[in-house]
């Protein structure tokens, strides 16, 4: 289920590719899975078609998804440890505990929010 957070700062088409992309990580979209289509979609989320089509552009231009003509648009078979995504989330990682050991956070510090993080995925 895709939600929307209009308190959140991210624009819409990111905070829907988000969700969609940890729905794939999670196992919740599989692999050749059909996607609703945009017009479902946007009218599930009483936002602009054109908004979830940003969304589903991006996640195509990632890898996460491909469209057939006349069929509709369906879950790729994502190489996790390839991602585009992937490489971008851990260079933003890296410059965070850079910035964070700056400020004095032990690295032991930085192993319990990561175990922490991880029983929540």
């Amino acid at each position: 289920m895709l939600s929307v957070n209009y308190r959140d700062s991210r624009p819409i088409y990111e905070q829907i590719a988000d969700a969609i992309r940890q729905q794939i990580a999670k196992g919740v979209l599989l692999p050749d899975e059909k996607l609703p289509s945009v017009r479902e979609l946007a009218a599930e989320l009483s936002i602009n078609p054109n908004t979830i089509q940003r969304a589903v552009r991006q996640l195509e231009q990632e890898g996460y998804l491909y469209t057939v003509a006349g069929r509709g648009t369906f879950v790729a078979k994502v190489n996790h440890e390839q991602s585009p995504r992937r490489k971008e989330l851990l260079m933003k990682f890296d410059k965070l505990v850079a910035e964070l050991l700056v400020f004095g956070v032990t690295k032991e510090e930085l192993e319990k929010r990561i175990e922490e993080g991880s029983s929540e995925v």
